[in-house]
């Protein structure tokens, strides 16, 4: 991700009907924080570009006082761009970098509302499984699914 790609990656998170406003706001912050200090802010991002544009990204990162696991913290593609496999080549190419790195746990963390049961779909299709569910963490009714995809073999 370089500077020029915020203002893009912005547009696409504001027009993902799944995230609320609070949610975005913590989006952009993890985004500014990888700008300020690529190395030194415990993120990482890949950009998707179809076409030379911002198509979505991907946020990551390793899991404090853990060894070698790692969290997904944001998959997005734009919505017009989605099923077309650019979910997908971001999140293989956020696992290969992660096995670099000597990870060999990804946790993803999600909601449970319908909203959420395409994304769900996705990290299931690809190798993820449910490992923890925390009722109501989220809201009353919303609850925080925890899901988990061994990396290293």
């Amino acid at each position: 991700m370089i500077p020029a790609d915020k203002l893009s990656i912005t547009k696409i998170l504001h027009n993902t009907s799944e995230f609320k406003p609070a949610e975005v706001v913590v989006a952009e912050e993890l985004i500014d924080s990888y700008l300020e200090n690529p190395a030194g802010s415990g993120y990482h991002i890949l950009v998707a570009e179809v076409d030379s544009a911002v198509a979505g990204y991907i946020c990551y990162g390793p899991t404090p006082l853990t060894e070698g696991t790692w969290d997904i913290y944001w998959v997005v593609v734009a919505p017009e761009k989605q099923d077309q496999g650019i979910g997908s080549a971001l999140m293989k190419s956020a696992e290969r970098e992660i096995l670099k790195a000597k990870g060999r746990l990804a946790i993803i963390e999600t909601s449970s509302t319908p909203a959420y049961e395409k994304t769900r779909r996705f990290h299931i299709s690809h190798g993820y499984e449910m490992v923890a569910c925390i009722p109501d963490f989220y809201a009353p009714r919303d609850d925080k699914l925890i899901l988990r995809k061994r990396l290293a073999k």
